[in-house]
């Protein structure tokens, strides 16, 4: 083979080599072991600039020590290689030993070996080096294998080009993962829990002392009551807040789906189970997996979930294999697991494991007095959220609030307020904005009120009556009735503007019969 086919031979799988990575330490590596094997290079270094230190460096090598890289470092102009980035110029030596500005700084040559250092450029900058030494034959030799080395610069600057745009964008991933990470932290502190009264304050105490240990925590409460926001605090204020919070909820799959994303399986364990799979359980290794809704397994999962509580490991489905596991396992459920066991449902050993420290977190309507404080926050959320401004609330809207039972809990506090917000025109909020369920409920409590109210009165006045006209036994009724009547006759006629046909109609009346009342009872037109 001659020189031309073998420099073909050598560039076409060096591009294949570019193409198939981008490692940039991984593609220089093979690229030059393949020249190397070609060409007989001894050793062969690539220098890009190094941000941290200010200096180019050895970034990848062949045929160097760690610690010979490392001592690879120059700035712009500095020996050989300097030399070569500052001007553009290639270097091209016979012996290296021999040559003025040669520093040594790898101490890796010790012998006299020919030298081949091409500039990398970006554009018009340059952004490095690549170099190569190899034994020296002869002049034409030397020359041919610079041409060659050029043209594998040159396809070294778009991989390094390529190289950099992800490092910026693994860079921004990273602090944008902080970023968030820094985020779910300040978030899920005790403090931004919304709760201040006596029940609520004796739930942060707990999960404050029991944050920082690893025991199971069972979570209880009503539906929409906060058990996930609870068990984030939980997970972003331990030892574990690095690692993964995994959330499952246990009825929103099939037993068999859940099984297989709880433990994982391996392929070919059942139909459709094309490859292997990681399971939830494993995902959560050294951090939390939060098990929402836990009092819906079946006595299957129970068993196998017991057994990752008691011994810390599980088998993936289809698999043989134990898998060891240390995760913190935080349940939770809207059931009453106590009666579940009594009625067989749920395995008393297992309720015995996930009930270590069991919370149980209070419906809303048991801590009214969180209501307005957790109504501000929602606002301030989704008014930023969707440029709104609705703030004042009217004190017959508050009372209402206050009022509701909430079977949602705050879970349907929040979805109110949203609604309020999105529907809203202005800065008022008022009754319409809020939904159909809780208007009517407004409506019946103020018709119970009235009704209460009258009762009321009419229960006074029947009192009153009978201590004003005691003494005239026999003639209570009548005196009364005409009391009544006049006086209610008096307000329909002053409500109706005197118009006697009109008030007869709004009593319910013959005309004739309020004519004959107006004249009989003395009341004046």
């Amino acid at each position: 083979m001659d020189r031309s086919e073998q420099e073909l031979i050598i560039l076409e799988q060096i591009s294949q080599i570019l193409g198939d990575a981008i490692e940039l330490e991984e593609v220089f590596q093979k690229a030059m072991a393949l020249v190397g094997a070609r060409l007989g290079v001894l050793r062969a270094s690539l220098v890009l600039w190094d941000e941290a230190c200010e200096q180019f460096r050895i970034a990848a090598s062949v045929g160097l020590t760690p610690q010979e890289e490392a001592r690879g470092r120059y700035a712009v102009g500095e020996g050989v290689t300097g030399r070569v980035i500052q001007t553009g110029e290639p270097a091209v030596i016979s012996d290296i030993t021999q040559h003025p500005d040669f520093l040594h700084r790898t101490t890796a040559r010790q012998s006299a070996t020919s030298f081949i250092c091409m500039p990398i450029s970006d554009g018009d900058s340059r952004v490095g080096a690549v170099s190569v030494d190899i034994p020296f034959v002869d002049e034409s030799r030397l020359r041919a294998d610079a041409r060659l080395m050029k043209i594998i610069a040159g396809n070294f600057a778009q991989t390094i080009r390529i190289h950099h745009l992800v490092q910026r964008e693994k860079d921004e991933l990273l602090a944008e993962n902080q970023a968030l990470r820094d985020n779910l932290l300040k978030q899920y502190r005790f403090d931004n829990i919304i709760g201040t009264s006596p029940i609520m304050l004796d739930v942060l105490a707990t999960i404050g002392q029991v944050a920082s240990s690893r025991a199971t925590v069972l979570l209880l409460g009503e539906t929409g009551c906060g058990k996930e926001l609870i068990a984030k605090a939980i997970h972003f204020n331990s030892p574990r807040k690095d690692k993964p919070l995994i959330r499952v909820n246990c009825g929103a799959l099939s037993p068999q789906l859940l099984e297989s994303e709880l433990f994982g399986h391996i392929k070919g364990a059942f139909t459709g189970a094309v490859k292997d799979k990681v399971g939830r359980f494993e995902a959560a290794e050294g951090g939390t997996i939060f098990l929402d809704e836990v009092g819906t397994l079946t006595p299957e999962l129970q068993v196998r979930l017991l057994r990752v509580l008691q011994e810390r490991e599980f088998e993936r489905v289809g698999d043989h294999r134990t898998i060891k596991v240390d995760c913190r396992v935080i349940a939770a459920t809207n059931l009453r697991l106590e009666e579940e066991v009594r009625k067989g449902n749920f395995r008393d050993d297992l309720y015995y494991r996930l009930n270590v420290v069991s919370i149980h977190l209070p419906a809303l309507r048991n801590r009214r007095e969180d209501i307005p404080k957790l109504i501000d926050h929602f606002l301030d959320r989704y008014n930023k959220e969707n440029s709104r401004d609705l703030s004042k609330i009217s004190r017959d809207v508050l009372n209402v609030l206050l009022r509701y039972p909430w079977p949602g809990n705050v879970r349907e506090l929040e979805n109110t307020i949203e609604r309020a917000v999105v529907l809203s025109t202005s800065d008022q909020f008022t009754e319409d904005l809020l939904p159909l369920q809780i208007r009517m409920y407004a409506q019946q409590t103020r018709s119970d009120v009235m009704d209460e109210s009258i009762e009321a009165l009419t229960a006074k006045l029947a009192e009153m009556a009978i201590k004003q006209y005691r003494g005239y036994e026999g003639e209570i009724w009548t005196l009364v009735m005409n009391d009544v009547e006049r006086q209610l006759i008096r307000e329909a006629l002053d409500y109706n503007d005197g118009i006697k046909l009109r008030t007869a109609d709004f009593l319910g009346i013959n005309r004739n019969t309020l004519n004959k009342k107006v004249k009989v009872l003395n009341i004046e037109e």
